[in-house]
């Protein structure tokens, strides 16, 4: 289990590492810096990959686990099936994710300017899409080589999903709105006509997922987790838009990413190894004995089961690999000598907490859906992932203060 986890987890955290390296890069770039509400949009985005990569990895992991891909014909009418649902959801996010930056930007500003919420809405479909297209298909790449090799899916597929999921999408998401802005003002039909383009293929994509049972059923009712999980990592994203603009914090958009993204990593894995578990051995709305009374924290890291000794390891991930992940980030910064004790105690002090507490959270909320009816590998991951970034931006956050206020700012 830790060989299987350790790799995709060191390369997924390598990941989120050149995409804060990146997000600190752009936010100088004269888009960011016009149109702020973009950093908003950020952690929405990034989402998306719990809301559709994690999700999609988890339900074809389950599949290729009960053997639900036996014949050809019924394992390329599932993944195409899949595909096409999560590129009509990429585009529906994408449009919410710029209308609700739009509305928590104007909320905070108390002005917003038509170009700006066209600007928004073009770079955010128009990321999502093309995003969601790409890693889609390395994704199901991934699980069919998996099984081949005799790797267990649910260990490798949802890091792997995240590996370079946040550099991709974040470069994309820098492209687009840098050259979005560049005709915003000479040409502003472009933006128009792109978001016209993306949204007319929609009929498309909801023929072909509606060809496929699985992909029918989550096209009619799917909607209520990715939608609410968008509009969690949107507060976040509100929490880091204000954060960027102060002096007294800086340096927090390198750690973004990072802290964010680890968390949702590790607890994806918990989340799909649980709810395959649920699925080979008990029928919906029957849940492990010990799992029918109240809920305690402590069951999920004190216990014998397999599920209890992956959380184990999952938390046990959390320093050590933490550590590499600030110090690779200082040695690409150029720095000569190491953060500061202080500043590391509390980094990896928010991370545990952030990953403890959302380990707990998986624990509960599967068995809670999966007593309900409700298929875990669609719901529990963008609640969790969402959750994720929003006690990841705000522990980041808070941390920073802490270390403001003792003067220990200057190291990181």
């Amino acid at each position: 289990m830790v060989l299987q986890i350790l790799v995709p987890f060191l390369l997924s955290g390598l990941g989120t590492v050149s995409a804060g390296m990146l997000l600190e890069v752009v936010q100088n770039w004269d888009v960011f810096q016009e149109v702020t509400e973009l950093f908003i949009l950020v952690p929405a985005v990034l989402g998306m990959k719990g809301n559709l990569e994690m999700t999609l990895a988890s339900r074809l992991s389950t599949a290729v686990n009960s053997g639900k891909l036996g014949s050809a014909r019924e394992k390329w009418m599932l993944i195409v099936g899949n595909l096409a649902l999560k590129q009509l959801q990429a585009t529906v996010l994408g449009l919410l994710a710029s209308l609700m930056a739009t509305l928590l930007g104007w909320m905070a500003e108390g002005k917003m300017s038509l170009n700006h919420v066209m600007l928004l809405c073009s770079t955010s479909v128009s990321t999502a899409f093309m995003a969601s297209l790409l890693q889609g298909i390395i994704m199901v790449g991934v699980i069919i080589g998996s099984k081949r090799i005799g790797i267990n899916p649910d260990n490798v597929a949802t890091p792997m999903a995240a590996s370079f999921g946040d550099l991709i999408t974040l470069a994309l998401l820098a492209c687009f709105s840098q050259w979005f802005f560049s005709f915003i003002d000479i040409y502003p039909y472009v933006l128009y006509l792109v978001d016209l383009l993306l949204l007319c293929l929609i009929p498309l994509w909801v023929m072909i997922a509606s060809k496929h049972s699985a992909s029918l059923i989550l096209l009619r009712t799917g909607w209520e987790p990715i939608i609410t999980a968008m509009i969690i990592s949107s507060v976040g994203g509100l929490i880091l838009d204000k954060t960027v603009s102060d002096p007294n914090l800086a340096g927090i958009i390198v750690y973004a990413p990072v802290i964010n993204g680890i968390g949702g990593n590790l607890v994806s894995i918990q989340s799909s190894r649980i709810s395959t578990s649920l699925h080979l051995n008990y029928p919906p709305r029957e849940v492990p004995e010990e799992r029918q009374g109240c809920y305690n924290p402590c069951r999920t890291f004190f216990g014998t089961g397999a599920n209890h000794r992956s959380a184990q390891v999952l938390l046990l991930l959390v320093i050590p690999g933490q550590l590499v992940f600030i110090h690779t980030i200082h040695l690409i910064k150029g720095g000569h000598t190491l953060p500061s004790p202080l500043f590391t105690v509390t980094f990896l002090s928010a991370s545990l907490i952030q990953v403890s507490s959302l380990l707990c959270s998986a624990d509960c909320m599967v068995h809670s859906l999966w007593r309900r009816g409700k298929d875990p590998d669609s719901y529990s991951i963008p609640y969790l992932t969402a959750l994720g970034d929003l006690l990841g931006t705000a522990l980041l956050a808070l941390s920073f203060l802490i270390l403001w206020c003792v003067g220990d700012s200057g190291s990181v």
